[in-house]
């Protein structure tokens, strides 16, 4: 797999379409938003999530051997994780407007789902649709802003480690970013806008917010607070030990896969950002990556194989945006950009082991900018 060669890099030069281009080649009812398919996706995934949940009371049994524990606890982890990742798509979806046509609705239900979820819903709706009124612009993007050549400072190239060091370098770097970007983002903008003071998404008079936004705001922080509250009271009631297996640990993996997910839809050596000089919003919309995540796709309501189309027209809802990926590529030709990877989550795990190795920084100057390793 090599990613460096700038044959594979997309085109920067004006495309030769419209967005109202785009529009056309996809089918109408692509844009048909049902609000009882909608839910029906969130009563399924929640169907999943009560079951797994109830056959995880049984294994601590004392009828099974010992052993089997360590191995039916990490699976319910994983599984879990995966399917309340689900409901986290779904609440993006509320955020996009794209879930019904009932504004409100959508809300109590994106509400409901990211509270659960730990998630601040109005405030990172707000910052999310200005990532997508902005996305891949160096100084107005609100999150995956890559780091310049002078922020890096000095630093020794992966390649030119000794490979042991090399390898845990990455894999460290690679594990903290996992485990803590999302927090990160949350409580002090990581990779986002540089606002020059305190930025994070639960204060009303963070620069994220207009005074506009103050309501919802502190709305989204009370029902956060309140699923906090139910997990404390939980862990009184059950046992904090409960709480953790039942809960905090697939609440990490929902962590993890939020992260991964958007890091690669938005760090690619051959995907390229821009000053404002030359950023537009369709060249920004369409240097995003689409990735196979292999039986995820579907258990993630194909927010990571259908990219692209969301970020061009983001209120379609997640059930037709296969469809309309398959309408929009003979549309973007070059411009949808296909990485060098295996299929499936074998790729998944090179992309991310590539764009550690090289994504690194940009340079401080210029007007398309591209990852850079040294």
């Amino acid at each position: 797999m090599d990613c460096k060669k700038k044959d594979d890099r997309m085109p920067v030069a004006p495309p030769p379409f419209t967005l109202g281009d785009i529009k056309r080649a996809i089918p109408k009812h692509c844009f048909e938003r049902n609000t009882l398919r909608s839910l029906s996706y969130v009563l399924k995934d929640g169907i999943v999530i009560g079951l797994l949940y109830y056959l995880s009371t049984f294994i601590d049994h004392p009828s099974l051997p010992q052993w089997m524990p360590y191995l039916l606890w990490p699976t319910y982890w994983f599984l879990q994780g995966a399917f309340m990742t689900g409901w986290w798509v779904l609440a993006h979806e509320c955020g996009h407007r794209a879930f019904s046509d009932n504004i409100q609705f959508g809300d109590a239900v994106g509400m409901l789902l990211h509270s659960f979820l730990l998630v601040p819903y109005h405030p990172w709706r707000i910052s999310h649709a200005k990532h997508h009124a902005r996305t891949n612009h160096m100084t107005e993007d609100e999150v995956f802003v890559p780091a310049t050549r002078s922020e890096m400072g000095d630093f020794t190239p992966f390649e030119e480690m000794p490979a042991f060091v090399s390898f845990v370098t990455r894999l460290f770097y690679i594990g903290r970013m996992l485990l803590f970007g999302w927090p990160a983002h949350l409580f002090w903008h990581a990779t986002g806008r540089k606002y020059g003071r305190y930025c994070n998404h639960f204060f009303p008079s963070s620069p994220l917010f207009t005074h506009k936004d103050k309501i919802n705001v502190i709305v989204s922080d009370v029902a956060l607070l309140s699923m906090v509250g139910v997990l404390f009271y939980a862990g009184h009631v059950m046992g904090s030990m409960w709480v953790v297996k039942v809960y905090v640990l697939p609440y990490l993996w929902v962590n993890l896969w939020l992260v991964l997910i958007t890091h690669l839809q938005h760090t690619d050596v051959n995907v390229p950002h821009f000053s404002a000089n030359e950023w537009t919003w369709l060249k920004g919309a369409l240097s995003t990556v689409d990735r196979d995540y292999g039986f995820l796709n579907g258990i993630h309501h194909h927010i990571a194989d259908t990219h692209v189309v969301h970020h061009l027209l983001h209120r379609m809802p997640h059930y037709h945006a296969q469809e309309a990926t398959a309408a929009v590529k003979k549309v973007l030709g070059k411009y949808y950009h296909v990485p060098s990877v295996s299929p499936g989550l074998k790729g998944i795990v090179e992309a991310l082991w590539s764009s550690q190795t090289h994504c690194r920084f940009v340079e401080d100057e210029g007007d398309v900018l591209w990852y850079k390793n040294r």
